[in-house]
């Protein structure tokens, strides 16, 4: 290490969390540490811009101001700025500036976030300078506040006997592709040996591969209860300054859980999804990234997070995909000939993807827009399209996609088409409007969708042969109800003698949403807002709205409870259920909610439930 480095990290040592870290770590920390001095009135970093790091002033005084200038606080020696942004977004959440000559240490952001995962004592401190971090965090992941050790642990903790040698130890070690192993005297615990422990303990002192290794474990273990919370455990780990904990009930051990889980574990959030995905290159890291999707699930499900927040989460990653492919395509491609907006439909423009998901997407082009332009925006479509299939969101069969000449039109060709399907409601045309009625803006210009949604439903609510044609399509897909209180399951196929809790449960839900938003002129395009807005709007009974989320919340809670537990199980996640994994009480409380949507179907048809 060279002298200005070492100085660097000397200065860096003084301040607080960095004398918490490890000398080993902090020597490694040279080449990411640099030294920056700016002068009065020097912008550190700006509302909204992408952080290069984590800035530790030295010297000098810095303003924190919002993005319209305003001042907040004032920040000076040994204060660090950046890191809420850091923990989030990767983005500057304030704008910071310099109010006198300011010196200041740059940790980058790599370095950063790999001292968060490495040194527990590190990321605690952050996390208690950050008071909104786990409230915010309770509908996104609930994390470690709500999990116990037990779902994070390693319930099958890898042992050796007391009188292993630690060339033993480090055989295992090498097989299992772990770093640390237990050292038992029957069923009594009597020490661990970690990889740290051969490094400093063995190789460090020049002993050889006989050594006992009871000679170099650590002995007198703190242990944890399996029914503690995971942040007990980070906190036992930080303040004792250890990497793993023995999991043990009555005396016996049960399991293992280490900072490496537990770091996992508050690595599987949307925020940090999200942070990878924008600083993305190329759609097989977005993939990589996705790749995380369904064990974020199953987190979410395990923590009690309503269904809800779980399919907008998982969407949130799905938008952030496709704006960081727009932002690719474009930079490929060059800037756009005309303004242009990309919007999902289906689920995606719900907000409400779970663990499969096929992709609906299209393109509304400027007006300006003329018949030379479509090379390009046939090539970012393309661009687009394919990227999604890379990360996991396969093409959609109906080729419902921007990729598609069809949905790839000026606004004006797209208020023909609305206007088309509304005045002549055929089956094909009602079919193309259901799915068009759930479309959200994703990336690009805003402004081309403006009103366009406000002006369809108002045409479509005139329309009362069109109302008609969307009420009987909300009525085809019925509940999975049959004789006695039974369920009608699917009766032959892959998946004979079960439910689809999709096709059976949520579409008709889905549907008659549509129905109610059209009725009341309602722009919200989440199913569960549009049952709440109708409500309050009156497009639909107090009773029968009240009734109805209820029964799509269970719903969709079974569904994604079935799925968690698919994922559990290492199985590929679907629709399809079987009664017999629920329990009696469980299959009852399905069974009211399919009669409840049964009824509202019922009402619908009829004219009744739903206001005019």
């Amino acid at each position: 290490m060279s002298d200005p480095e070492a100085e660097i990290l000397e200065s860096l040592r003084q301040v607080p969390p960095f004398d918490l870290i490890p000398e080993d770590a902090m020597a490694a920390l040279g080449p990411s540490v640099r030294r920056m001095a700016v002068g009065p009135g020097a912008t550190i970093c700006t509302e909204g811009e992408r952080l290069d790091g984590l800035y530790v002033i030295e010297t000098g005084t810095v303003d924190i101001e919002t993005g319209g200038s305003d001042l907040i606080a004032h920040r000076g020696p040994g204060d660090v700025v950046g890191e809420r942004g850091l923990l989030r977004l990767g983005r500057a959440m304030l704008t910071a500036r310099a109010a006198s000559d300011v010196t200041l240490l740059v940790l980058s952001k790599a370095a950063f976030h790999d001292l968060m995962d490495d040194v527990p004592a590190f990321a605690v401190w952050f996390q208690r300078s950050l008071p909104g971090r786990v409230a915010a965090a309770g509908e996104e992941a609930a994390g470690l506040t709500a999990l116990r050790v037990a779902d994070l642990m390693t319930p099958t903790p890898i042992t050796c006997p007391v009188g292993s040698r630690v060339s033993d130890v480090a055989r295992i070690m090498r097989d299992k592709n772990i770093s640390s192993v237990m050292v038992m005297e029957g069923e009594t615990l009597a020490g661990i040996v970690t990889v740290r422990d051969l490094t400093n303990k063995v190789l460090a002192e020049g002993l050889d591969g006989a050594t006992p290794a009871t000679q170099v474990m650590t002995r007198d273990l703190i242990t944890i209860p399996p029914d503690a919370l995971g942040l007990d455990a980070l906190m036992t780990l930080a303040d004792n300054n250890i990497s793993h904990l023995p999991v043990a009930e009555a005396g016996r051990v049960v399991g293992l859980i280490g900072r490496t889980d537990l770091f996992r574990q508050q690595a599987a959030t949307a925020s940090h999804m999200i942070v990878e995905i924008v600083d993305a290159d190329d759609p097989e890291a977005m993939a990589r990234v996705v790749a995380e999707v369904p064990a974020l699930l199953a987190q979410l499900v395990r923590s009690g997070v309503s269904a809800n927040a779980i399919t907008r989460r998982i969407t949130d990653i799905t938008d952030s995909i496709t704006r960081r492919l727009l932002t690719l395509a474009e930079a490929r491609l060059g800037p756009p000939p005309v303004p242009y907006l990309w919007l999902a439909c289906g689920s995606q423009g719900r907000r409400e993807q779970t663990g499969i998901s096929d992709q609906d997407n299209c393109l509304i082009l400027d007006d300006a827009f003329r018949p030379e332009h479509d090379a390009y925006f046939a090539e970012l479509a393309k661009f687009v399209s394919d990227g999604l299939n890379t990360c996991g969101f396969f093409y959609c069969p109906g080729d419902m996609m921007a990729t598609n000449p069809r949905w790839r039109q000026p606004r004006r060709v797209w208020r023909s088409y609305f206007s088309g399907w509304i005045a002549q409601p055929d089956n094909e045309a009602q079919m193309l409007a259901s799915v068009m009625f759930d479309l959200r803006p994703i990336g690009g210009e805003r402004a081309l969708f403006q009103d366009l949604q406000a002006e369809t439903l108002a045409m479509a609510r005139r329309n009362s042969i069109f109302v008609a044609h969307m009420i009987s399509n909300s009525l085809k897909h019925t509940p999975p109800l049959g004789l006695f209180r039974g369920f009608a399951l699917i009766r032959s196929g892959e998946h004979k003698d079960m439910l689809d809790l999709k096709l059976s449960g949520v579409v008709p839900v889905v549907d008659l949403g549509r129905v109610y938003a059209l009725k009341g002129e309602l722009q919200a395009v989440n199913t569960r807002e549009r049952l709440v807005a109708a409500r309050e709007a009156g497009a639909v009974s107090q009773s029968g709205a009240h009734d109805l989320i209820d029964a799509y919340d269970l719903i969709c809670e079974t569904r994604l409870a079935h799925q968690a537990d698919q994922i559990r199980a290492g199985t590929k996640p679907d629709n399809f259920m079987a009664p017999g994994q629920l329990s009696e009480l469980e299959r009852n409380h399905l069974r009211d909610a399919f009669m409840v949507i049964k009824t509202m179907q019922s009402a619908a048809g009829q004219g009744r439930g739903v206001m005019g």
